[in-house]
């Protein structure tokens, strides 16, 4: 199972000095994979919760983000080995031709490294603010998916759907990657669901328990095979949101890879024996470029955990 970690790209910490100190400790330390998120808007007044928190409220830190893409394109000049991934980027928020474009010259400019999660969105309030509505938003990403992988395979290539209109045209820049960079969805629904077995490389959970994982996982394999694809092909790559107690917590409550060292790495366990490919550790948020010595200390003692 690869290992990958989470990048300092949020709050007071988020900035040059930490990301290159973040990332070269990492390629020392032999870690597969550096990885983003997108938060677009932390909403005064959210018309929806947030969902990977108890209560629904947004970590405070995410009131300063550094933007996903140009956050790996920086760190690509910092690093030589470790693949560059985003968990995730909304897709339904981007123009697709600009973005097959930009994940084009991140690939590019990376020497063929970059790896692509993208979700379907939740919150309403930054889909107001793109002037996207959320609805049909999966039928969007697919149609988006379709158009963004014509342009990385095809010239000239041309495309008309229901949201996008692309005259034929030459593509000035493919991924080095062929046919391009891996991409991963987050899916927990059962239409994105269907969208992980029709269109991905891979599904990219976060937040599910072990044995919900191994259903969902098997559902997508099931489906992909019955769609004409080889399940096997198909990678798992699962985010790990860390959070670590002094003390073990109550099995019957507590979130997946939440608790203490044993019973993370008891999760690390599981989801390696449920045949992960990769999993992403994500630790708490350090509040600045100080704070982030525990963290790495932390993220090596887990990396080392994942790999026993």
């Amino acid at each position: 199972m690869r290992i990958g970690w989470t990048l300092p790209q949020h709050g007071a910490v988020a900035g040059p000095e930490s990301l290159i100190r973040f990332s070269k400790r990492a390629e020392d330390l032999g870690v597969d994979s550096l990885w983003v998120c997108e938060r677009l808007l932390w909403p005064v007044s959210p018309k929806a919760p947030y969902p990977a928190s108890a209560d629904g409220s947004l970590p405070v830190q995410f009131q300063r983000e550094l933007d996903p893409l140009e956050t790996l394109t920086f760190v690509a000049a910092h690093t030589q080995r470790a693949r560059l991934g985003t968990s995730v980027i909304n897709l339904p928020y981007y123009n697709p031709v600009m973005l097959a474009r930009r994940i084009a010259s991140l690939d590019v400019l990376s020497g063929g490294r970059a790896a692509i999660g993208f979700g379907n969105g939740w919150s309403p309030d930054e889909f107001e603010a793109m002037g996207v509505p959320m609805k049909a938003r999966v039928r969007r990403s697919e149609e988006y998916l379709t158009v963004m992988k014509a342009m990385w395979t095809t010239d000239p290539v041309e495309f008309q759907g229901t949201f996008v209109s692309l005259p034929r045209s030459v593509v000035p820049l493919k991924p080095v990657q062929k046919p391009h960079p891996p991409l991963y969805l987050a899916a927990y629904t059962e239409s994105a669901i269907e969208l992980v077995a029709r269109h991905a490389d891979g599904w990219n959970p976060a937040g599910v328990p072990v044995a919900g994982m191994q259903a969902m996982w098997g559902a997508i394999r099931s489906r992909a095979e019955a769609l004409g694809r080889d399940p096997s092909k198909l990678e798992l790559v699962v985010r790990a949101n860390l959070y670590v107690t002094p003390k073990a917590l109550d099995e019957a409550s507590r979130a997946v890879f939440v608790g203490s060292l044993d019973q993370i790495r008891a999760d690390l366990d599981a989801t390696r024996a449920l045949g992960a490919h990769e999993t992403l550790l994500e630790a708490q948020f350090a509040t600045s470029v100080e704070a982030l010595e525990p963290q790495l200390e932390l993220l090596d003692r887990l990396t080392s955990l994942a790999r026993s």
